[in-house]
């Protein structure tokens, strides 16, 4: 088994994507040269993270100028995929920021759309090194240079980004200094995140691990067990309010009580200034299906309805410091960022 993961790459004039509904049982690469399987792939789950999601809303827009011009679309119509692609999944603002931004490129010609596109691959990838060191630097400036046990949920790897990733960037980077004790990481109900994803990548970074249901995340913080949780974002406000998977807002209270550190890391461009608070943040909605049935089995009554939303959104207050490529945010009352 190679240890490189790659989530996401441009070859042949397609996007190739890491199926990530399969790991760890398969490392399957599917191919996409057409909109509308790429925007079914997106809500599928087969690429996600919201670094990757942009990189994927990038290269996307290179397929829809590739599609129109093979199928004989207009450009109402290539406008029309477009939008397609960047509303697929509505919470996670670096998909849509990133469709917009490589969009602007349109009057240039397809060149110029792919050249931005591989520039904000590139970017993506220098972030999250940087991320990493400001995180790392962050903690042991906090907490002393000494091994930590850190807890995170969902995936924030390289399967979540085109680089080391984000919260768990920081863990691998305090990891190659040699400050990383164990690590919990949540399994992330309903679709496993953390015990099919995250376990798979500290695997193969060989960072000791261990899986926990998300009911005993509170339970390991309050017992003292944990020095500091670290999450991602998909949506930052101008406030410091973060929206992430669901059950993070479970961990930032329980680390509140404790005292200890809560992190979000998540590059700059998930930084939506635009909106001033959480509240203003669209929220998700997945299908019963997910929690009713598992792997196509039936877990649940027939017909009984879910409350399934893919996040949840953590007041500033309960966050220590937002960490960026470019900074450690640390949000006091009244401040933005």
């Amino acid at each position: 088994m190679s240890s490189a993961i790659e989530a996401i790459t441009w070859q042949n004039e397609k996007i190739v994507l890491l199926d990530q509904t399969q790991i760890p049982i398969s490392e399957n690469y599917i191919s996409y040269d057409e909109i509308s399987k790429l925007v079914l792939a997106i809500q599928q789950l087969v690429v996600r993270g919201a670094p990757a999601l942009g990189v994927a809303g990038a290269y996307g827009v290179v397929l829809a100028i590739d599609e129109a011009k093979r199928k004989g679309l207009s450009a109402q119509e290539l406008e029309h995929n477009i939008d397609l692609l960047r509303d697929a999944r509505p919470t996670a603002v670096n998909l849509a920021w990133a469709v917009e931004q490589i969009r602007k490129h349109l009057p240039a010609g397809r060149d110029a759309v792919l050249t931005a596109a591989h520039q904000l691959a590139r970017e993506d990838k220098e972030s999250s090194t940087s991320m990493g060191n400001i995180g790392a630097d962050w903690l042991l400036k906090k907490l002393g240079n000494k091994p930590l046990t850190l807890l995170t949920h969902c995936n924030t790897g390289s399967l979540a980004t085109t680089g080391t990733g984000t919260a768990l960037g920081v863990i691998k980077e305090l990891h190659k200094r040699g400050n990383v004790k164990e690590v919990y990481a949540d399994e992330t109900r309903p679709l496993l995140q953390g015990s099919r994803l995250t376990a798979w990548e500290l695997m193969k970074s060989e960072i000791p691990y261990r899986i926990e249901p998300d009911g005993a995340a509170a339970m390991a913080i309050l017992s003292g067990r944990i020095d500091a949780a670290l999450i991602g974002a998909d949506r930052i406000a101008k406030n410091g309010d973060s929206a992430n998977k669901i059950g993070s807002l479970s961990v930032a209270l329980a680390c509140h009580a404790a005292g200890i550190p809560f992190l979000v890391v998540a590059p700059e461009s998930t930084v939506d200034r635009t909106i001033l608070s959480g509240s203003d943040i669209h929220i998700e909605i997945r299908a019963d299906e997910e929690l009713t049935y598992f792997k196509g089995f039936q877990v649940a009554p027939l017909g009984a309805k879910t409350f399934n939303p893919a996040f949840d959104v953590t007041p500033a207050k309960y966050i220590s410091a937002v960490i960026t490529e470019k900074q450690s945010y640390e949000i006091a009352e009244g401040q933005t960022l």
